[in-house]
């Protein structure tokens, strides 16, 4: 099963974590004492890093100071309510996944915090299969920008266009493909996704191994 000189990289929310439920919920709960609408906060806050979902929310008039601020005081609401049940948010199959694919270098690469990152990956013993972590704060650009899966396959050691990127959301499909990669589509929170090779339901998806040897065999 080990394929030389491969990668998988692996988005966070929605992907290894059920998350958007959750990120919606707290979004809402924290807007709600500053009068802000949090009206289509799902769509606003999907795939985009905390600084930008800030200034969206609260407006550019904001110092830095301030948007991490904002930032920081949601993310601890968040992982205050995800941590007491993360273990039946992950995504269905991703342990076994990973386990099963231990001998492919693999990596974490999201636009999230750097907090919940490790709160999730840690939290659910998952840390032992990853060979890196890339966290919204390590680049200075966020997807789609390609810049965290290129950094992602430079820290496994592998060309980013050697590697499978697994993803929920269009802007980080969008960085995974200027990032040279293939790409297989999560449906947590959208059931399809543009310019994905394969789209599965999730890591128990009977379709995903059938691609997944192929593609290994084949690239």
């Amino acid at each position: 099963m080990l394929a030389k000189n491969k990668g998988f990289i692996f988005d966070l929310d929605g992907v290894i974590v059920d998350s958007t439920e959750i990120h919606s919920e707290v979004w809402k709960r924290y807007l709600e004492p500053f009068g802000i609408d949090s009206s289509g906060i799902r769509e606003r806050m999907h795939g985009r890093r905390n600084d930008e979902i800030v200034r969206d929310l609260f407006g550019d008039g904001l110092s830095e100071e301030a948007i991490h601020a904002h930032g920081a005081a949601k993310e601890a609401l968040y992982r205050e309510m995800m941590l007491p049940q993360l273990e039946r948010r992950l995504v269905p199959g991703i342990r076994e996944f990973l386990a099963r694919y231990e001998e492919i270098p693999m990596a974490v690469a999201s636009n999230a915090e750097p907090a919940n990152v490790s709160a999730i990956v840690e939290g659910a013993g998952l840390r032992r299969w990853f060979r890196a972590v890339v966290d919204g704060h390590q680049v200075d650009r966020p997807k789609p920008w390609p810049d965290v899966y290129c950094k992602a396959a430079k820290l496994l050691g592998v060309d980013s266009e050697d590697c499978i990127v697994f993803e929920d959301s269009a802007a980080g499909v969008e960085a995974a493909r200027r990032a040279g990669a293939r790409v297989v589509g999560i449906a947590t929170t959208c059931s399809q996704l543009a310019g994905v090779d394969l789209m599965v339901r999730d890591f128990l998806d009977s379709e995903l191994e059938r691609w997944i040897a192929a593609a290994l065999r084949n690239r």
